[in-house]
Order: C-alpha cells, then sequence, then structure tokens
C-alpha cells in the first residue's frame, strides 16, 4: 500500500483531514522500518517523532528502577499512532521504551514539520486537539482500568482493542500489561474458554 493511501485511510477518519492537507504534508512522513526488538524510542531520549503504525505491534515499558522488572504499560499496533506523548510535546527526555514485539513498518514525522503543519490549516489543527485528546484518554483508561476492572475485564477489553494480540505477543508480556502473573492469564483464558463451550 502507497504512503499516501495508508494516509488518506487513517487520517480521513481520524480528523476528517482534506486532500489537500493530506498531500501537502506527503513529503514530512517517512517511511521507516524497525526491526522486532529495535526500539522507536529509549528511556532518557526526547521523542521526536509521532508514528503511524502500517504494519507490526510494539509495547511501551518501564524498567522499575529497583527490581530492573520491566513493566509494559501500552501495546499499539497496525492503524494507531505510536509516541511517548508527554516527551514528544515538551520535547523533554521519555521515561519510557517504546520496543517493536514484531518486525514493523511506520510512517512518522517530526515534531518540527508536525508543528509547522498546525500553522497551514483548521485541518491539521483540529488534527493536533483530537491528537492530545486520544492520547489524555489512553492514559485516564489506563488508570481507571486498574481501579474499576478485574484482571478478565482488562484482558477482555485488551482483545477487542487488538484482536490477534494473543497470537503475536508472548503471554509474560500480557501479563505484564494486566498487572497479573502468568498463572493468572492461564486460568483467565481457561474461565473464558468455559464461558463459550
Amino acid at each position: 500500500m502507497k504512503k499516501q493511501e495508508v494516509l488518506n485511510d487513517v487520517l480521513k477518519n481520524f480528523a476528517a483531514l482534506t486532500e489537500n492537507d493530506i498531500v501537502a504534508s506527503l513529503h514530512f512522513w517517512k517511511l521507516r522500518k524497525i526491526a522486532k526488538g529495535d526500539f522507536f524510542n529509549m528511556q532518557s531520549f526526547v521523542c521526536t517523532d509521532l508514528a503511524l503504525i502500517v504494519k507490526g505491534i510494539f509495547r511501551v515499558y518501564y524498567v522499575h528502577p529497583k527490581t530492573q522488572e520491566e513493566k509494559n504499560m501500552y501495546f499499539f499496533s497496525e492503524n494507531q499512532f505510536l509516541v511517548s506523548f508527554r516527551s514528544f510535546i515538551t520535547q523533554y527526555p521519555c521515561y519510557y521504551f517504546i520496543e517493536a514485539l514484531e518486525d514493523s513498518e511506520i510512517l512518522s514525522i517530526s515534531y518540527t514539520d508536525l508543528q509547522y503543519l498546525y500553522t497551514t490549516s483548521s485541518g491539521w489543527e483540529k488534527f493536533g486537539r483530537l491528537l492530545a485528546e486520544l492520547f489524555f484518554n489512553y492514559s485516564q483508561s489506563r488508570t481507571e482500568e486498574f481501579l474499576f476492572n478485574t484482571p478478565e475485564e482488562r484482558y477482555l477489553k485488551m482483545i477487542n482493542e487488538h484482536p490477534n494480540i494473543i497470537n503475536r505477543v508472548a503471554a509474560y508480556q500480557i501479563s505484564s500489561y494486566l498487572g497479573i502473573k502468568n498463572p493468572s492469564l492461564t486460568r483467565i483464558k481457561k474461565r473464558l474458554q468455559q464461558k463459550t463451550a
């Protein structure tokens, strides 16, 4: 699929950008391949790019300073935007790692180029507002999941957002994201299988 087709599909749906808005942005978006295990961004580095995932799945995680345990916070997959948003908008170093869990392809745009686009049309200004709302919603929802939802409910929400994740991501990565241990994940899967049997 060509760069313009991917951008048309996602950007028109996301922010109702016009054909002219998208065409004006084309030369700013760079196609990048990121191999499994490589990083889109690393802890202590400024997140300088916003990405749109064309192919692949990524995890956002941090390393606990005392235990060195990795804790997954988010998964992002095809047709989602990928960024450490606070680092991106402040241009301060990021607290997290963003790692490809599969060989992946992204379209990325720099902070500077996106800021320029915001000045070119009301469509791009709207895009910026919707992007901020989207990442605020991710953050708020993630906090509320741990306050109000059971691990099973968190699991079902994850499956809804990333339908094939079970076949694509190792169980220990999913357990970390859900805030549980592997045996608990096994019990959740078994319970859900029994409900649908």
